[in-house]
């Protein structure tokens, strides 16, 4: 066998062992809670050097103790068509690729909420067409195996918030000293605005475009359609 030969099989045999362990922990997940999801995993290692006295803080709870007003703040904010569409926005995603073209690398991305767990559960942070792809492929399964309630349940709990901070109960704890099922709907509209750039507006609480797209939210909150549940 060739070297290329050689080195094609091994690849094709990794992405197999990957895609096969991807889709044995989203079974799982449908009724277990992640112990720790990759990007959690690759952003503790980050804070190591960069902020040794950052520790994890990571909350489970069940979907019924979320605020339904943080729920609508996210699809507010986040994705708007979440209960109705099959993982992916296919506008979002054609405007993402017609940005990207004109700025000649992959900036936008166009995810929608399964596509943004997708890729925290499992992926790097890299960004390029071919984890795109892998995303893609994630994203699939996941909306074809799981109920929409149950990937909403995993995304709020493990997205990230602040230093260390994943998961909307350790978010409200830590940011508002109330359990999540307390949220009011200014301070849910607060959490969702965070999102995007959670770090930063950890060092910038007040900054301007938070405020603005906190009042955005809100606006906006009262449209949100929630998956429905069982």
């Amino acid at each position: 066998m060739s070297v290329l030969k050689w080195a094609f099989a091994v690849l094709l045999s990794a992405l197999l062992i990957f895609n096969a362990y991807v889709y044995g922990s989203i079974l799982v997940y449908r009724a277990v809670a992640p112990h720790q999801t990759m990007f959690m995993l690759m952003r503790m290692h980050q804070f190591k050097t960069e902020r040794p006295d950052v520790v994890l803080n990571y909350q489970w709870v069940p979907y019924n103790r979320i605020s339904a007003n943080l729920k609508k703040a996210l699809i507010a904010s986040e994705d708007a068509r979440f209960a109705e569409h099959d993982g992916f926005d296919w506008n979002g995603i054609r405007t993402a690729i017609q940005k990207n073209k004109r700025n000649g690398h992959v900036e936008a991305g166009g995810s929608t909420i399964s596509q943004q767990l997708a890729k925290n559960l499992f992926l790097t942070e890299s960004r390029n067409y071919f984890r795109k792809l892998e995303e893609a492929l994630i994203t699939a399964l996941l909306e074809a195996t799981t109920d929409k309630d149950r990937i909403y349940a995993l995304y709020l709990n493990v997205i990230e918030w602040d230093y260390g901070v994943f998961g909307a109960e350790a978010a409200s704890q830590t940011l508002f000293h109330r359990a999540a099922a307390q949220l009011s709907p200014q301070q849910s509209a607060q959490l969702a605005a965070r999102v995007p750039r959670p770090l930063y507006y950890a060092e910038h609480p007040k900054d301007r475009a938070m405020r603005h797209k906190t009042n955005v939210i809100l606006r906006r909150m009262g449209s949100a359609e929630l998956p429905d549940s069982d």
